[in-house]
């Protein structure tokens, strides 16, 4: 079979990350995070208190990042490596949830995640999640799919995630969150989330993750036998 390259694109705690690694590890395929990769850069501007409305300290910023993936044994997952440190952690807090969408919508982060995103797909046999993958990183992918699930539910699942890491969180701020993050991703000016015109539509409100990952590998058989 064919090598091909698998794109997931959707709204926020849609599980597209989940489906994601489920698929790349049955295909035997590299999975990359783009969110991982623009929470990364997140981090990295909170940190050293970037400007987003300054263009030269955005560019300055960006010059000095370096995102790697590192395989984790003993998650058995790739885990993301900003200037050779593990922040894979820290980029889930909430505090780079809330800025991540901000950030994201810049142009020149815009070009710089994808340029490195488009450098990882050269030779195929790719997983890769996000809000651009099928419609700009890699418009040509053979399996395109669109992640969607009601917005009820992906409140419930965003929630008991962050619980876990945080009891003092409350649903209405996951809420606000991922409404916020909605609106943000799908108006920004570039590369915005919408559903390319060839993409599949996979509703998972109502599937369980082994459900979901059975269709998603059909589909990528399909294609991948041409």
């Amino acid at each position: 079979m064919k090598k091909i390259i698998i794109t997931l694109d959707g709204f926020s705690s849609c599980g597209k990350s989940t489906l994601a690694r489920q698929l790349a590890k049955e295909l035997n395929y590299v999975f990359i995070d783009s969110g991982a990769m623009y929470r990364a850069i997140t981090l990295y501007f909170i940190r050293e208190h970037i400007d987003c409305n300054n263009t030269e300290q955005v560019k300055r910023a960006l010059s000095e990042v370096n995102l790697s993936f590192e395989y984790n044994p003993l998650t058995g997952q790739s885990d993301m490596y900003l200037n050779d440190e593990n922040v894979e952690l820290l980029i889930r807090e909430m505090v780079v949830s809330e800025r991540v969408s901000e950030v994201a919508a810049l142009k020149e982060v815009r070009e710089f995640g994808v340029a490195q995103q488009q450098q990882m797909g050269i030779k195929k046999g790719i997983v890769m999640d996000g809000r651009d993958i099928g419609t700009t990183v890699f418009p040509d992918a053979e399996l395109k799919i669109f992640v969607t699930a009601d917005p009820a539910v992906r409140v419930e699942r965003r929630f008991k995630e962050l619980y876990e890491k945080n009891p003092a969180i409350t649903i209405e701020e996951v809420k606000r969150n991922l409404e916020m993050r909605d609106y943000v991703d799908s108006n920004r000016e570039f590369s915005p989330l919408r559903q390319a015109a060839d993409a599949v539509v996979l509703d998972n409100s109502d599937l369980t993750k082994a459900e979901q990952l059975q269709i998603a590998l059909q589909w990528a058989r399909e294609k991948m036998l041409g």
